[in-house]
C-alpha cells in the first residue's frame, strides 16, 4: 500500500512503556498495514493501570494545546487522511482535539475521523465526569465513525443496553452516521459480537468469548477497522477482517498464557487473519419502523 494510497493517520491517545494498549496498539496496527502514523500521546504510564498502580506522567494543558497548534499548522498537515483518538487525560485534551478536528476539515471536508471514547466497561466510568462529558459534548457530535463499548455507549445515551434493537436504537440516536459497538449481545451460545451500524447497514460479527483477555482490544480493533476503510474495503468485509485479527490476536496470546497481547510476534494476524467469524445482518432500525 503506498503512502498516498493510505494516507498518514493521527494516533491521539494513551501511551505505556511496557504493553500494547493505547497508541501502542494503535500506532503498530496502523503501520503494520502500512498507514505513515502521527503519535500524540495524553499520558504516559509505565504499565496498564490493570497491572497495579505506576507513575501517571502528564501534560499541561496550554502545553498539549500548544501541540495541537504546531500539528494545525505543520507544513505535512496535507498527509492526514485520519484521526483516530482513545483516552484522554482530561477534559481540555479533547476539546483541544476538537478543534484539531475543526481546522483539518476546513482543508479536507472528507477527513475521516473516529471516535473510541475510552472511558468505562461494566464496572462504570474509569474517567472523571467531566473528561466524559467532552468526549460526549464535543468530539461524539464530529465522529465519521465512533466505536465504543456497550457501556460506554449506555452512559453516553442515556439508556440501558439489554438488546441489540436498544443498542441500534441508541446508536442511531447519538448521532455519528457510523457506529461500532463492542461486547454487543451474542446471538451464538458462548459468543461475543461486534455491532456495526450505518444509514444502510446492521451487522454482527461474532466469536467465542476468549476468558480473562488481556487489555488493549478495543483500541486495536479501532485501528484495525480505521485500516480496512481507509484501503476501500466495504464496511462488512471491513468489519469481518477487523474482528476476525483481533480475535486472532487475543487467542494466541491467551493461549501462550500471556498478560499483554503479543503485536509483534502476530502481526500476520492483522494483515491476513485466518480466524473464522460469524458474520449476521440484523434488521436495521430504519427498515423496523417502515413495518
Amino acid at each position: 500500500m503506498s503512502e498516498n494510497a493510505a494516507g498518514a493517520v493521527i494516533v491521539i491517545s494513551s501511551h505505556v512503556v511496557r504493553g500494547s494498549v493505547g497508541n501502542r496498539a494503535a500506532v503498530f496496527a496502523l503501520e503494520t498495514l502500512g498507514h505513515p502514523v502521527w503519535a500524540l500521546p495524553t499520558i504516559v504510564l509505565p504499565w496498564h493501570p490493570g497491572h497495579g498502580r505506576s507513575t501517571r506522567l502528564t501534560f499541561a494543558e496550554t502545553d498539549f494545546d500548544a501541540a495541537i497548534d504546531d500539528l494545525i499548522r505543520a507544513p505535512w498537515i496535507g498527509e492526514v487522511k485520519a484521526v483516530l483518538s482513545g483516552y484522554f487525560g482530561n477534559a481540555a485534551q479533547a476539546r483541544s482535539v476538537a478543534r484539531l478536528i475543526g481546522a483539518l476539515r476546513q482543508n479536507n471536508p472528507e477527513l475521516l475521523y473516529v471516535c473510541d471514547p475510552v472511558m468505562g466497561d461494566l464496572g462504570g466510568l474509569y474517567v472523571p465526569e467531566a473528561t466524559a462529558e467532552a468526549i460526549r459534548d464535543h468530539l461524539i457530535p464530529l465522529a465519521s465513525l465512533a466505536t465504543p463499548n456497550r457501556y460506554e455507549l449506555a452512559w453516553l445515551s442515556g439508556a440501558a443496553l439489554d438488546d441489540n434493537s436498544t443498542i441500534m436504537e441508541a446508536a442511531l440516536a447519538l448521532g455519528p452516521s457510523r457506529m461500532l459497538v463492542t461486547s454487543a449481545v451474542p446471538m451464538m451460545a458462548g459468543g461475543t459480537g461486534n455491532l456495526y451500524l450505518s444509514g444502510r447497514h446492521a451487522l454482527l460479527a461474532e466469536h467465542r468469548v476468549v476468558e480473562n483477555p488481556p487489555n488493549g482490544l478495543g483500541d486495536l480493533l479501532a485501528a484495525v477497522f480505521l485500516s480496512r476503510l481507509l484501503s476501500g474495503l466495504e464496511d462488512e468485509k471491513a468489519l469481518q477482517l477487523a474482528t476476525a485479527s483481533v480475535f486472532e490476536v487475543l487467542a494466541r496470546a491467551v493461549k501462550r498464557g500471556s498478560n499483554e497481547l503479543m503485536l509483534a510476534s502476530d502481526a500476520s494476524s492483522l494483515s491476513t487473519p485466518m480466524a473464522m467469524v460469524q458474520m449476521r445482518r440484523l434488521v436495521h432500525p430504519v427498515q423496523r419502523r417502515k413495518k
